[in-house]
């Protein structure tokens, strides 16, 4: 009975010590992975460190916020790096994996620039728009058929006695001596004399 009761037990220490030396090895390589990842000098090694523990859809995913939070910047081919920046939506190159304080306030110069020329962009197609609104209605304003001729009224109309031409070969009373009154008595004396020149002539 001791024999087989030291035989479970054996078998159970076997079991455990497995089960340990398994915790171990599980403990050991995400540590290995979490030290890569941590140890990454830029965007892409942590990437590289990230694809090579394999790990499931939601540590992959929750890493890959990691490795986004943590750098900023992406290789460029040829050597150094670049930043995106998605208000603008242009990149930056920078020196490093992140960009720098200088780089930083460079970037944010570009932006009130950037922000100031859609300002500006802005305010042109709102005044273009405006100009041709008015040159719209401009020309449906011409287009509108003209309205009957304006015809002028006297608001007090004269007495028919009143409308009858007055007799120019009779002079008119004139009591003062003015250039009028002298005027029209020269113009009816000079019409009296060509009307009797005419009736004395056969």
């Amino acid at each position: 009975m001791v024999g087989l009761l030291s035989k479970g037990t054996n078998t159970r220490m076997v079991v455990f010590i497995a089960l340990v030396s398994l915790a171990l090895v599980v403990a050991v390589w995400l540590s290995f992975r979490r030290s890569a990842l941590e140890s990454a000098r830029d965007f892409e090694e942590c990437v590289e460190a990230l694809q090579a523990g394999r790990p499931s859809n939601d540590e992959r995913g929750s890493s890959m916020t990691n490795c986004n939070a943590r750098f900023a910047g992406r290789r460029k081919p040829g050597g150094g790096y670049s930043y995106y920046d998605f208000m603008q939506g242009r990149s930056f190159d920078i020196a490093g994996p992140n960009p720098t304080a200088e780089e930083r306030k460079q970037i944010d110069r570009a932006y009130i620039e950037f922000l100031d020329a859609q300002r500006r962009e802005t305010v042109s197609a709102e005044l273009a728009r405006r100009q041709n609104e008015q040159l719209r209605a401009d020309i449906e304003r011409e287009r509108q058929p003209v309205g009957p001729p304006l015809v002028l009224t006297p608001k007090n109309p004269s007495s028919p006695a009143a409308k009858k031409p007055a007799d120019r070969s009779k002079s008119t009373l004139c009591d003062d001596n003015s250039l009028a009154c002298g005027w029209s008595k020269l113009s009816a004396a000079v019409k009296d004399a060509f009307a009797s020149s005419s009736r004395t002539k056969p």
